[in-house]
């Protein structure tokens, strides 16, 4: 038997699809505004920690 043949007669299988794939898309688009929103100055701050000692 394949794979898929136990996730099918599993029930409600399908509200975990839709909530990892909710969680995913809520998660990026926070990320990706963060970003966006993020002075500039601030980024380059922290990528020089590593090199500042």
């Amino acid at each position: 038997m394949k794979f898929i043949n136990y996730i099918e007669k599993v029930s409600g299988v399908d509200i975990y699809g839709m909530l990892s794939l909710t969680i995913f898309v809520v998660f990026f688009t926070v990320m990706v505004t963060w970003v966006l929103k993020t002075d500039k100055k601030k980024f380059n701050d922290i990528s020089r920690i590593p090199l500042d000692n």
